[in-house]
């Protein structure tokens, strides 16, 4: 059984790791949305055609940044995993990614569908990782 300080840790960890991905999600979804198939590139092997992609992926910072950020929170959240309870890693940091990922978006101007049943979900999500929380504690 895990002690509360433990528990509090691996909780504040798995908030970190959702945050980041929750906050790269829509990041990524609009830099990604702006490149297009590059129809010079159609007579090139499949090989050639993932070097450049590769390369346009490491200079181009407004894919590159969400990406990084996003895999830094993947590597979070594998370490962290060692010391955590399955129980409380799972539901903590993909919940609270959905949550994180709507806001963001709303921040970076996508219209927000759903009304009362969107934030009404946001408070169950939010209840129901307190209680996992709780939980354990």
């Amino acid at each position: 059984m895990s002690s509360f300080g433990d528990t509090i840790e691996c909780t504040f960890w798995f908030v970190v790791v959702s945050l980041f991905w929750g906050c790269t999600n829509p990041l990524i979804k609009k830099a990604n949305s702006n490149v297009g198939t590059n129809e010079s590139n159609a007579d090139y092997n499949v090989i050639i055609k993932l070097c450049l992609d590769f390369k346009n992926l490491i200079t181009n910072w407004k894919r590159f940044y969400p990406i990084l950020i996003n895999q830094i929170g993947s590597i979070i959240y594998y370490i962290t995993l060692s010391n955590a309870d399955l129980s409380l890693a799972i539901p903590v940091s993909n919940s609270l990614t959905f949550v994180f990922t709507t806001l963001t978006g709303y921040y970076l101007g996508e219209k927000l569908r759903g009304g009362i049943k969107l934030w009404l979900g946001t408070v169950f999500i939010l209840t129901g990782v307190t209680l996992c929380v709780v939980s354990k504690v």
